[in-house]
């Protein structure tokens, strides 16, 4: 029972954080320039690491594919195979894990370091609401920038599979993009995805705030909420994945 409502109280104090973020929203036509800083420090300075790793990960998907579908003389298959799980799966996921790792640890940690330095305090003692200038631009930047990161991670990965089929294993490049072509639905996939890496993107830029502002002011508590940042958020991302997948996309049960 105490757990239960340690559960409860931690919920409904998690709510009771994102709800006055939501609303910040109004302000952001007036303070347009801080949402521009944090898309470029979120979201710009992520998108080399996001693109080298699809780029990589297009190339795995591709020999292996290639290597199991030329068993069953289906090779032809290989390149809508790689979009679809670039798509589906591995695109959302590995790109949400990426920015969980980069930008949702630096989030906890600037935010518990302004409120280990009380500049938290300081701007709210001069009536300036923090939601709008320090949590409302990370929020709606980490929310513009993963869906973004997603495509870009999803487009390295389908030329990263073509260099390993057409250039490595020479596979006909007519043939590659006449599957991809083919096989592939641009609403019920790639879209799919994209509402995937969305609501990725909100849940990991609320456990970075979260722990940022529940942060000790000491050195360990600020590592320790950073390492936590990065854990909930992708044991979150995974679940969530999973429950998403089985309410998307066909022939998947709860």
């Amino acid at each position: 029972m105490k757990l239960f409502n340690t559960i409860i109280t931690t919920i409904g104090t998690r709510v009771l954080l994102l709800v006055p973020i939501l609303v910040s929203v109004v302000t952001i036509p007036r303070r347009y320039k801080l949402l521009v800083k944090q898309l470029y420090v979120i979201g710009v300075l992520s998108a080399i690491i996001i693109i080298v790793s699809g780029l990589f990960v297009g190339m795995v998907l591709a020999l292996q594919g290639y290597n199991t579908l030329v068993k069953f003389n289906s090779k032809e298959a290989v390149g809508v195979l790689v979009l679809l799980s670039l798509t589906r799966e591995i695109g959302p996921v590995i790109s949400a894990l990426l920015f969980a790792g980069r930008s949702g640890s630096a989030i906890t940690a600037e935010v518990a370091l302004m409120k280990a330095t009380e500049q938290i305090s300081s701007i709210e003692i001069i009536g300036v609401n923090p939601n709008e200038i320090v949590y409302g631009p990370r929020f709606f930047a980490s929310i513009i920038s993963l869906p973004l990161l997603t495509s870009l991670f999803i487009t390295a990965g389908l030329w990263g599979g073509y260099f390993v089929s057409c250039v490595i294993l020479n596979l006909d490049s007519g043939v590659f993009w006449t599957t991809v072509k083919n096989g592939f639905d641009f609403q019920g996939d790639f879209m799919n995805g994209i509402i995937k890496s969305f609501i990725f993107a909100i849940a990991c830029a609320w456990i970075a705030l979260a722990q940022g502002i529940d942060s000790d002011p000491t050195p360990e508590g600020m590592s320790k909420s950073t390492t936590n940042t990065v854990v909930y958020s992708s044991l979150s991302i995974l679940g969530l994945n999973y429950l998403l997948s089985s309410i998307m996309f066909s022939n998947s049960t709860l």
